[in-house]
């Protein structure tokens, strides 16, 4: 179920463009909040907030491009859903690259930007439960002594008890202790799952 703090954060400078998009979000049960330009958004915004981004790519000061570069450089991963009157198609293109999850043209029908909307709350909350278990993962691994490591990477690779035992100076009983540990401390339930987490570690 999705998070009950979701959030749909509408940056547009035109007020009434804001107020029409907020109220027809908040018809269907989802909140929403808007800012008069980037800058504002920016000063507002928490990383942690889940939610998604409906923005305006023409703006004075600021443009809805350079807000999502500047989210881009923050790593402010907040799904971006851009809108524009002027069907530019080289700026929905750039923006599309930048990572934008949608583009919508002015003038668009409700139900269309509902459900884009809906998308992005679906995705942001997909990409916050992953992150949120790469970093439990991630507290297990920097748990794992140096010695732990080293071996857990050799499991990984595939190499065998006995071989690790021999190139790394210990017998086969310490690498084994070692490996308990590891799987104890990684809270795998097998080698198979450890290769798993350490993959999912790797992974951008």
């Amino acid at each position: 179920m999705r998070d009950a703090e979701a959030r749909v954060f509408i940056v547009d400078d035109e007020e009434a463009v804001r107020d029409s998009i907020g109220l027809l979000l908040r018809s269907v049960g989802l909140r929403a909040q808007g800012f008069p330009d980037a800058r504002a958004f920016l000063d507002a915004y928490r990383p942690e907030q889940p939610g998604c981004l409906v923005l305006d790519i023409r703006m004075p000061r600021m443009s809805g491009l350079e807000l999502q570069q500047e989210l881009n450089r923050r790593g402010w991963g907040i799904p971006v859903i851009f809108i524009s009157g002027h069907g530019d198609v080289p700026m929905a293109v750039e923006a599309m690259r930048a990572g934008a999850v949608d583009f919508l043209q002015k003038p668009f029908k409700d139900d269309e930007l509902i459900r884009r909307v809906q998308k992005a709350l679906d995705q942001d909350e997909r990409l916050r439960e992953q992150l949120s278990g790469r970093e439990q993962i991630r507290a297990r691994f920097d748990a794992l002594t140096p010695r732990e490591r080293e071996i857990a990477a050799r499991l990984v690779a595939g190499e065998a008890n006995k071989v690790i035992a021999i190139e790394l100076s210990l017998s086969e009983r310490t690498v084994e202790l070692h490996r308990a540990h590891i799987m104890q401390k990684m809270e795998a339930r097998g080698l198979a799952q450890l290769v798993q987490m350490l993959m999912r570690l790797q992974a951008v």
